[in-house]
């Protein structure tokens, strides 16, 4: 899954593709980089992010997809808001990427079950301008699950069926650097629920801490993609269903050289 934040305030390509030619350029590019998917978001998430008002979300997001899906790119919308979703449907938007699973928007159940499209949950506690303060957990991995499961239920009993739902663990919402590194390395309680499961790492913090030089600095989010591409190589190899990224190309040769080994 390739990202397309059409956003002025994304963490790491805040205002790049913001142009409808650019934001279509790039888009086909990750597509024909080996993307199945490119994932079109209007409403930065990152820590701290302010809220949009859904019609510049729907402003922004729809003729990309519209343009993206005219161009035969699969395309899934990042997005809390039904009517954004909706919206994005129409607009040719195959799949629905809500970081919120469902939380944000009681009416999201129904849009995706009417549509009949793919649903991905991710695992949320609340929005990003103080999801830190709800980063406390028992155990990380536990509570995840057991959170996620919730969604997945509300979401069943919304008339979504089973096979239509991927789940994401969320890394770096409500989490801090120990909590993911620890999701990671027990994605397997997530893999054996039974659904797809969904990464999302890309060129987020707590790689940059990982890789932080002498002086403690964390490492610019653009000098992230090896680390990112050896969480796509070792998730793949775990058994996820895809990995959310920036940069394709990277992520792909590391998951083809999983694929080579066997």
């Amino acid at each position: 899954m390739g990202v397309l934040n059409v956003t002025p305030d994304s963490f790491s390509d805040g205002g790049r593709y913001l142009n409808l030619d650019a934001a279509l350029a790039h888009g086909v590019e990750m597509w024909h980089d080996g993307a199945d998917l490119v994932d079109v978001g209007g409403e930065s998430t990152r820590p701290g992010a302010d809220r949009v008002e859904p019609d510049v979300e729907i402003a922004r997001v729809e003729p990309v997809i519209r343009g993206l899906a005219a161009a035969g790119v699969t395309v899934s919308v990042d997005t809390t808001r039904a009517r954004v979703a909706a919206a994005a449907i129409e607009a040719g938007a195959a799949i629905v990427n809500d970081v919120s699973g469902g939380l944000a928007d009681p009416d999201m159940a129904r849009v995706v079950a009417d549509a009949g499209v793919p649903w991905i949950l991710m695992h949320w506690r609340g929005y990003s301008k103080d999801m830190y303060a709800l980063a406390t957990y028992d155990d990380v991995v536990t509570d995840v699950r057991d959170e996620l499961m919730a969604r997945v239920d509300a979401a069943l009993a919304a008339g979504v069926p089973a096979e239509a739902l991927v789940l994401d663990p969320g890394l770096g919402f409500a989490k801090q650097g120990e909590h993911n590194w620890e999701l990671l390395r027990r994605l397997d309680v997530l893999l054996g629920l039974g659904f797809p499961v969904l990464v999302g790492a890309s060129r987020k913090r707590f790689l940059g801490t990982l890789l932080a030089d002498k002086e403690g600095a964390p490492r610019p989010p653009d000098g992230r993609e090896e680390a990112t591409a050896a969480i796509s190589a070792l998730v793949a190899r775990a058994g996820a269903w895809g990995v959310r990224v920036h940069d394709v190309r990277r992520s792909l040769d590391a998951v083809k050289v999983v694929e080579a080994l066997g």
